[in-house]
């Protein structure tokens, strides 16, 4: 690389940023917070409900307010981290997250509650894409880029399941209140670290006026469809207010995109998300997050319900899906990543979480715990361990520093806007299962027990219905990624069929912009 220009990860002034590695913890403890509050608020909310009065009906709205808020603001999120600088966003994130979370603990209604989850969702907006566009400027080096990738990636796929683990702690040792009260320590911790150690190189700032329209027309664009899943969820796909949700949505995304054509300086410019390896990044990662978070709520609810586990005996149940995740991502992932193409690391590694998705459709009443679950929740944890981690680096390799928030936002995005669609989707076919199950077989049931009975094995075929589509899923997930992705391994050089500017991108690190 020539020496004049100086790489998005080097000071101007010479090498490397010397404190990179200690930035990594402080940005990989903020993404852990972010992450573990996806799930850790799903197991206090029964608790939560009762405490507030929260009706049944609009318990949902403790995650969809969130949900909403987090999904519809993340691209506008990723350009004020590229237009103020991304430290800056990371601090102001991690402060505006640990205030919500103070009011979230201290909530006395509902209402109280719901405003703040809300703004949970709005700071993490902002954190989470400058977090990752943080990592992308300052780790440059193929190397040293794989093994920080591969612990961002290990923290992003596992703390979902950490958060079952201490929220079944903090519930039933302690309160509720405390799911939200611990983000405090993780943010201030995190934020003080960033703002002594964190040094953003210089010149990767995007200072183009604000795209207003394209501000408004994504956020309201992705509510309309976050809240469409949801709600699809509890009143059905046939809903009006559904059917509308979809519509708009697809109509303000489309003028969205007309605009983002045409404006000078656009919120989301299309370079980011036309160049093949990236769209197969964001396409695949949605896919394969709708599986997962669909195959969360399955396995809390049977492993409670079914089988009559404590939350806390839950959330480690869970751990094996963790300890894949991370020795997919941090041994497997990053010790293949500088060796082979990216394609041939996120393909297998989709097909090995489908084979373990594929053993948890054996699902029964009784199902043994080690004969059954253990080895699917190993492979799914591998296997997702290892794809996450070269499509978050990929997600952001070769992207112009002054396009790393919004690039990185985009991932946020299709993991987001998957979560919603495969909690609502899966959960639909499951119910849908159920009930046909139950309506077919309850006839035959005469005493009390054999009705509880039959209800029970309903809702495991339930679960089982929607494994099976979650298999396919991932199945999909694997073929966009070997087709879509052409990119070279880094440091090496491009594969056939790609341009020459591909190859570049795979040989060369982000150039800081003047």
């Amino acid at each position: 690389m020539s020496e004049t220009v100086p790489t998005a990860g080097k000071a101007l002034s010479g090498g490397p940023d010397a404190n990179r590695w200690k930035a990594l913890v402080f940005i990989a403890l903020a993404q852990l917070m972010v992450v573990l509050d996806a799930t850790i608020v799903n197991i206090a909310l029964p608790s939560a409900q009762q405490d507030l009065g929260i009706s049944d009906g609009n318990r949902q709205w403790v995650v969809t307010a969130y949900a909403l808020a987090f999904g519809g603001l993340l691209l506008f999120g990723g350009r004020i981290a590229d237009l103020w600088g991304r430290k800056r966003a990371f601090v102001l994130g991690l402060g505006g997250f640990a205030l919500a979370s103070a009011l979230g603990g201290a909530a006395t209604n509902e209402a109280m509650m719901f405003g703040a989850r809300a703004l949970q969702g709005a700071f993490g907006a902002l954190l989470a894409p400058a977090a990752l566009s943080l990592l992308a400027v300052m780790f440059t080096d193929g190397k040293e880029r794989a093994k920080a990738f591969g612990i961002y990636g290990a923290i992003a796929g596992g703390g979902g399941a950490v958060g079952l683990i201490l929220g079944g702690f903090l519930t039933e040792y302690l309160d509720w209140r405390w799911t939200f009260f611990v983000n405090i320590p993780f943010a201030v911790v995190a934020a003080a670290g960033a703002y002594f150690v964190i040094r953003e190189p210089a010149g990767g700032r995007n200072r183009s006026p604000l795209d207003i329209p394209g501000v408004v027309l994504s956020t309201l664009g992705l509510v309309a469809l976050v809240y469409g899943f949801t709600r699809a969820e509890s009143e059905g796909w046939s809903d009006s207010v559904t059917v509308g949700m979809f519509v708009a949505s697809a109509v303000l995304l489309a003028v969205f995109v007309i605009v983002e054509a045409r404006v000078k300086a656009p919120l989301l410019p299309l370079r980011v998300i036309t160049e093949r390896n990236r769209g197969g990044v964001y396409l695949s990662l949605g896919l394969a997050i709708i599986s997962m978070f669909g195959l969360f709520l399955f396995l809390t609810y049977y492993l409670q319900v079914v089988q009559g586990y404590s939350p806390v005996r839950t959330g480690f149940a869970f751990l094996p899906m963790i300890a894949g995740m991370i020795v997919g991502s941090t041994q497997i992932g990053t010790r293949l990543m500088t060796r082979v193409a990216p394609r041939l690391l996120m393909g297998p590694g989709f097909l090995v979480a489908a084979l373990g998705m594929l053993l948890l459709t054996q699902l029964e009443i009784d199902t043994s715990y080690a004969a059954v679950l253990l080895p699917g929740m190993l492979l799914l944890g591998l296997g997702m361990g290892t794809a996450f981690m070269p499509a978050m680096s990929l997600a952001t390799l070769g992207v112009e520093p002054r396009d790393s928030g919004v690039a990185s936002a985009m991932v946020n995005t299709s993991q987001q806007v998957g979560g919603a669609i495969g909690t609502a989707l899966l959960n639909t076919i499951a119910a849908s299962a159920t009930t046909s199950y139950v309506a077919d077989h309850i006839g035959g049931a005469t005493s009390r027990s054999q009705q509880q009975l039959v209800q029970l094995q309903g809702q495991v075929q339930g679960y089982t219905s929607a494994i099976w589509f979650a298999v396919g899923i991932l199945v999909a997930a694997a073929a966009i990624a070997l087709i879509l992705i052409n990119a070279g391994r880094p440091g090496g050089t491009a594969v056939a069929g790609s341009s020459e500017e591909a190859a570049r991108d795979e040989m060369a690190v982000p150039v800081a912009m003047h």
